[in-house]
């Protein structure tokens, strides 16, 4: 039994038909070629783009030449009324200057600071579960309150009960379903006079957030001027000075980098949790291991994560079959040469994690649940070459150690406690919305654990 994966589109099909796939879901949308081909080329009326699945391409675009390959700028087409002009959607020498300042806040030993937040956020997490046992859950919307707690207590040091804190949670669970994380636009050049449109709910949800978020950080502001600033991930970025020029972000820069790491955050840990526990659902066997090893957990010492290993290596599997963010768009500012191909400027470069996760010709059972893969030869040279959940070199996603510990931590605490088995008849399909999620949720039945 393989874990559940989306259906794919004909080899041909008319523009039109795509367009009308890939408005309804981007995974679905692309035809079974792409999990064997190296780099696939879409050329339209419109646009040209490529998706390049070659381990030495990708390494050449992420990690050798990161500069010549920035961001696309029609990402940020449908993202931009929320995340403003944070580190997620900016290139060049403003994105240096955000990275200098946010990097240090998620160095070394911060991950040891803010492990007691995650730890009560888990356990939060483990007595609202109460609640549930006995019950078909949906449980997306658990693991989405869980991160949420966590980042709101690492961020700002307060929980996601907070009255703001609540607020914001849930003007976010209104956007994500509305908002996919790449569109049309990301693809489909569109002349810089033309307006954009939004829909008029989803840029007035986008503004509500703001507007919570700008609350949280005037307030916090005020209080490092007056010296009661709780020493947080919130309080260590907007006092880290730029080395270079000295500066401090300003109020709106901190809305725009909270934004992200909200979104980020959130979002992305929110997915990949949901998708974990089902699989654990689907494959009892392994949950029944990875609940036994979760008994070490007694108190909230850091320590205890080096014992985790089998936790880690089935929530780094969940990112493997699930990857949060499914493709990332760069553009070329040169022209290049790819595998013999002319690829013109300003050309599309999709980077598909989806698709390289479970390329046929780089992993062993690319469809198939295994975490033990990961202590294999092909697992090892698969995870440096061909997985890039938090994508890859200078712009790897500065949570991306942050992530790997608050994963495989709630994930264990909930097996520690609970078991969770699957609801027949409700077999989730995956789909992209801001990250991937259930077509209709993830449903399991939760019973308590003796």
């Amino acid at each position: 039994m393989k874990p559940p994966k989306p259906p794919v589109r004909a080899d041909k099909v008319s523009l039109w038909r795509y367009v009308q796939l890939f408005r309804r879901d981007i995974l679905s949308a692309q035809p079974a070629r792409l999990y064997r081909a190296w780099m696939a080329e879409f050329r339209t009326p419109f646009f040209r783009s490529y998706m390049i699945n070659q381990p030495e391409l990708v390494k050449t675009v992420l990690k050798d030449r990161p500069d010549d390959f920035p961001k696309s700028g029609r990402v940020s087409e449908g993202l931009r009324p929320l995340l403003g002009n944070s580190v997620f959607l900016t290139n060049g020498e403003v994105w240096k200057r955000q990275r200098r300042i946010i990097d240090p806040a998620f160095e070394g030993g911060r991950l040891r600071d803010t492990f007691p937040a995650m730890w009560a956020a888990a356990e939060a997490c483990v007595v609202r579960m109460r609640g549930q046992v006995g019950r078909d859950v949906e449980i997306e919307e658990i693991t989405s309150h869980a991160a949420a707690d966590v980042i709101f207590r690492t961020l700002f040091s307060i929980p996601i009960e907070h009255e703001t804190a609540s607020a914001v949670f849930s003007q976010f669970r209104e956007y994500q379903r509305s908002q996919p994380i790449l569109n049309l636009a990301a693809f489909i050049p569109l002349p810089k006079w033309m307006p954009r449109f939004f829909r008029r709910s989803t840029k007035q949800t986008a503004l509500n957030i703001r507007r919570l978020i700008t609350e949280l950080t005037t307030a916090r502001m005020a209080e490092i001027k007056a010296g009661t600033a709780p020493d947080d991930l919130a309080s260590k970025i907007m006092t880290t000075a730029d080395p270079l020029t000295g500066e401090t972000f300003s109020t709106e820069e901190m809305v725009d980098q909270v934004a992200i790491f909200f979104l980020a955050g959130h979002e992305t840990s929110a997915s990949a949790l949901g998708w974990a526990l089902y699989l654990m659902a689907l494959y009892p066997e392994w949950q029944e291991q990875l609940a036994e090893e979760a008994q070490v957990m007694d108190k909230a010492d850091f320590k205890v994560m080096s014992k985790l290993r089998l936790s880690r290596d089935t929530f780094r599997e969940a990112l493997r079959l699930y990857p949060p963010v499914p493709m990332m768009v760069r553009e070329n500012s040169c022209p290049e040469e790819f595998r013999d191909r002319d690829v013109p400027k300003g050309s599309q470069i999709v980077l598909s994690p989806w698709h390289l996760h479970r390329h046929e010709r780089l992993w062993d059972n690319p469809d198939g649940f295994d975490p033990s893969r990961w202590a294999t030869e092909n697992g090892k040279t698969c995870m440096r070459d061909a997985f890039i959940p938090f994508s890859a070199g200078s712009r790897v996603c500065t949570g991306a150690g942050f992530a790997m510990v608050e994963g495989p931590l709630i994930l264990s605490m909930l097996l520690k406690h609970y078991r969770f088995t699957t609801v027949t008849g409700r077999e989730p399909t995956p789909v992209a919305h801001l990250t991937v999620r259930s077509d209709k949720g993830i449903w399991l039945k939760v019973e308590r654990r003796n």
